[in-house]
C-alpha cells in the first residue's frame, strides 16, 4: 500500500515514520510543499463551522499524537504539518493530511491549494553575524538556525542574504514569497504586467527576482529546484 506518495513511490512496510521526505514524494492533492511543511487552507463558509472542523481535527491530531498549526479565520482555516521531532515531513505527517482531507470532504469544505503562500523577510547584509542580535530584539524574535524567529508565530521569519556590496544606497530589504509550483508563474507573469520586470530568472523554478517600476527587489520562490 503507498501512502500518498507521488513521483517516488515507497511500500508502506518501507517508510518509517521518521524517515525525511522530500517535496518531489509527496502527492496529495490538497496540500502543497512550502518551506518543508505540508500546508492546506479550507474554506469553512464561517467561523462556527471552522471551529467544529479544527475541533474534529483536533481530535483526529490527539489520537495520532501530533500537533499540526492551525490559523482560523472567519471564512477558512488554513494547516501547517510538519514533525517538530525531526524537523520535516514524515509518512505521520502525510497520514494526517490524508485524514484531515477525507474529514474536509465528509464536511464538504472546498480546498484552496492555489492560495497558499508564505512571506519571508530578506536583508541583504555583508555582517548578518553583527546586526542578528539586533533585529532578533526590534522584533522580540529569537535566533534559529542563523534566521530570526518571532516564538508566537505572528511575524514572518527574517533571514539574512550575504552580499557583498558596502554602498550607502544598495537596496537592503526584500520580500520572499513562496508559493505553489503551479501559482508562481501566474504571479510572476501578473507582477509583469503591473509594471515590473524579471530581473534574474537563472535559478528558476527556486526563485525568480523581481523589480518593480522603482526597482525594489521582491523573489517568487518554490520548492522546487532547491536541491
Amino acid at each position: 500500500m503507498l501512502v500518498g506518495l507521488g513521483a517516488v513511490a515507497y511500500p508502506r512496510a518501507m517508510v518509517r515514520q521518521t524517515t525525511r521526505l522530500g517535496d518531489r514524494q509527496v502527492d496529495l492533492a490538497d496540500w502543497r510543499w512550502l518551506l518543508g511543511a505540508l500546508r492546506a487552507r479550507f474554506e469553512t463558509g464561517s467561523f462556527g463551522a471552522g471551529a467544529e472542523f479544527v475541533a474534529a481535527v483536533g481530535r483526529l491530531a490527539g489520537a495520532a499524537d501530533h500537533s499540526p498549526d492551525v490559523d482560523l479565520r472567519a471564512g477558512h482555516v488554513q494547516f501547517t504539518v510538519h514533525s517538530h521531532e525531526v524537523g520535516a515531513v514524515t509518512e505521520r505527517e502525510i497520514r494526517l493530511a490524508e485524514r484531515i482531507s477525507a474529514l474536509a470532504s465528509d464536511q464538504g469544505l472546498v480546498p484552496r491549494p492555489e492560495q497558499l503562500q508564505v512571506l519571508e523577510l530578506a536583508l541583504d547584509t555583508p555582517a548578518s553575524d553583527t546586526v542578528l542580535s539586533f533585529w532578533a530584539a526590534v522584533l522580540g524574535g529569537a535566533e534559529a538556525g542563523g534566521d530570526v524567529v518571532d516564538p508566537a508565530g505572528g511575524l514572518p521569519p527574517l533571514w539574512f542574504q550575504t552580499t557583498d556590496s558596502t554602498a550607502p544606497d544598495r537596496q537592503r530589504f526584500h520580500l520572499d514569497v513562496t508559493l505553489p509550483p503551479d501559482v508562481a508563474d501566474r504571479r510572476i507573469a501578473a507582477a509583469v504586467a503591473a509594471g515590473g520586470r524579471v530581473v534574474d530568472d537563472g535559478h528558476a523554478p527556486a526563485f525568480v527576482v523581481l523589480a518593480d517600476p522603482d526597482g525594489n527587489h521582491a523573489c517568487i520562490c518554490t520548492e522546487l529546484g532547491r536541491d
